[in-house]
């Protein structure tokens, strides 16, 4: 197999495995300087510090990091939350393997619910029922 193809990719294939380790260091610390995110990251892998900064500007573009000058430095902060930026991701998609088979992705959505706390089955159960009447108002 292609070294390329055992990339594991986070997110769902929608961050990279750095751009994943950066937010992951800016999610746990919140509000950083890109040196400070290279020192954590370079514990972990060899990584060059422009390396780091060219994601962080990547991830910036992208909207998923703000970037504020501070006293010498810029300091890099998350722009969403890890919840938000996991319900962006599964929403789309979801919304994606709908159009190819609603009942398929529903089928395994429904493989991981033993998986889930009893606490988010409750929020789910809220959250359809919620969207069941937004549904019945407006055919109504």
């Amino acid at each position: 197999m292609d070294k390329n193809a055992k990339k594991q990719y986070g997110y769902a294939g929608a961050l990279g495995p750095l751009e994943q380790e950066i937010l992951d260091v800016l999610w746990k610390r919140e509000s950083v300087s890109g040196k400070d995110i290279f020192s954590e990251i370079k514990t972990k892998r060899p990584i060059a510090l422009t390396t780091v900064l060219t994601v962080l500007e990547r991830l910036c573009k992208k909207g998923l990091v703000k970037k504020v000058k501070g006293e010498s430095v810029y300091v890099f902060a998350p722009a969403i939350s890890r919840d938000e930026f996991a319900r962006a991701v599964s929403g789309a998609v979801l919304k994606d393997m709908a159009g190819i088979s609603a009942s398929g992705v529903f089928a395994s959505f429904a493989d991981v619910l033993p998986d889930v706390s009893p606490e988010e089955l409750e929020k789910l159960l809220s959250v359809i029922e919620k969207r069941k009447k937004e549904l019945h108002r407006k055919k109504g």
